[in-house]
């Protein structure tokens, strides 16, 4: 049979989803909620006031091909920042200090691969549940897939590690600005209230995320042919012919990109910096690495536009995400599915409620994979619905995180992840078969928590 199908390119995937985004304007009614401007200014539904739209517009096959430069322009800041954060690593790369520090790392630690998983997922959710990281884990895919490869893992493996922990780090959310702060202003409740339980949630988690990681990486240690990858050499890191040795230039090459993830950390912590700055730490760091490595302007020039042509395809996967949404948007149709999903809550029992406020979270995830925007669009809905019956606000907020975090790990309009699997070089569809069992885990996990919050009267 696999001689008959095969899978088409992740691009052509996108298109699909395209073509039936489109076809959904013309099938659902147009509809819109009245909005009004809460203090921060940004526009929120008004509950109860959602009426179908008489005259909306209707888009023609033609909105395929404009949408898609609309949405590259719409998704330009983190299109950018990838291709700064290809050019740099290709300038750090062609230094030696990262295959040397590798060297080091397996000598040190490369009998003890589940430490690498455990403490790598712990990272990557614990910033992700705190600061509201995502995008900024981007420049570690190359190293940690060199890395994963290098201990006979394979290149999901390491994206497992950074997108699973990043994605469950946001599903709990203890603390993240980005999406419950947002959520709980929304609902009415004090910002970060509720944490300890969220705290308590976070290992359990993080416990079922590396349990998947961790069997598939084993299967692949024994297995090589057993890899989702094996076939696809985009997701092979090319095999270094020897093994550089750690010098001073190189030390001190890996010191300046130490304090470069530092600055970016602060940054972002304390001075709320964003893809514009952080692109221009990478630009800084492409050009002082090369320098301090030992590298001429014109080999810094050549090999920085050679890494971030590698990630052309990338951009233009990340584009063809945001398209898919943007078409939704366009036909005016994304608050008729929200207002079909959400309405059917009021009529069943509270924790049957709170279970199905996760799979509408989750589903609506698809059309808007903005966590923020998410927030603003279905909190106003699902705060008063849990009112009605008996689910308490903060118990909705969480059903909001896990749906937008779990969510975050494989619906293809989610810009970061296409971006990072698109680096790794993996296949969407590939990407999904590794992917989905987890997420049926975490809805589970999901939905007993929710159902234990209302029982424990959580608020």
């Amino acid at each position: 049979m696999s001689n008959r199908f095969r899978v088409p390119h992740t691009l052509v995937l996108m298109f699909g989803m395209m073509v039936v985004a489109l076809v959904l304007t013309w099938i659902l009614p147009a509809g819109e909620f009245q909005t009004e401007p809460n203090e921060a200014g940004r526009e929120m539904v008004v509950p109860g006031t959602y009426e179908v739209l008489e005259e909306a517009p209707r888009l023609s096959p033609v909105s395929l091909l404009t949408v898609v430069p609309r949405a590259l322009e719409d998704a330009q800041g983190i299109i950018f920042f990838v291709l700064l954060v290809g050019g740099a690593i290709a300038v750090l790369r062609r230094t030696g200090a990262i295959d040397a520090l590798l060297n080091a790392l397996i000598q040190r630690f490369g009998h003890t691969p589940w430490l690498l998983i455990a403490g790598g997922m712990l990272a990557f959710g614990f910033a992700s549940a705190t600061l509201g990281m995502a995008e900024e884990y981007i420049p570690f895919a190359a190293i940690l897939i060199a890395l994963c490869v290098a201990m006979r893992m394979d290149a999901v493996t390491a994206i497992g590690i950074m997108v699973v922990g990043y994605g469950i780090g946001y599903g709990v959310a203890v603390i993240n600005p980005f999406t419950l702060h947002v959520a709980q202003g929304v609902a009415g409740l004090e910002l970060s209230s509720g944490w300890e339980f969220r705290l308590a949630l976070f290992l359990p988690f993080i416990a079922i995320g590396f349990h998947h990681v961790w069997s598939y990486a084993r299967k692949v240690q024994a297995d090589p042919a057993s890899s989702l990858v094996a076939d696809i050499p985009a997701a092979q890191p090319p095999e270094a012919t020897e093994q550089p040795a750690m010098d001073t230039r190189r030390t001190l090459v890996l010191l300046a990109t130490l304090g470069a993830l530092i600055l970016l950390i602060v940054g972002i912590s304390r001075f709320g910096w964003y893809l514009v700055e952080l692109g221009a730490i990478f630009l800084g760091l492409a050009i002082l690495v090369g320098l301090i490595g030992g590298l001429k302007l014109d080999q810094i020039a050549n090999h920085f536009t050679r890494g971030a042509a590698e990630l052309a395809g990338t951009a233009i996967l990340i584009g063809f995400a945001r398209s898919i949404a943007m078409l939704l948007e366009d036909g005016m149709v994304l608050h008729t599915i929200v207002y079909a999903l959400a309405t059917p809550l009021a009529m069943v029992p509270a924790q049957i409620s709170a279970v199905g406020m996760l799979f509408i979270q989750s589903a609506l995830n698809f059309f808007i994979p903005s966590g923020s925007g998410q927030a603003f669009v279905t909190m106003p809905l699902m705060a008063p619905i849990g009112d009605l019956v008996g689910v308490s606000r903060q118990t909705a907020v969480l059903a909001f995180q896990f749906g937008d975090g779990f969510m975050n790990m494989i619906v293809p309009t989610n810009p970061v992840l296409m971006g990072i699997i698109g680096l790794a070089g993996i296949p969407y569809d590939r990407w999904f078969r590794f992917i989905f069992p987890l997420i049926i885990k975490l809805l589970i996990a999901g939905s007993l928590a929710l159902m234990l919050a209302v029982w424990m009267g959580y608020s």
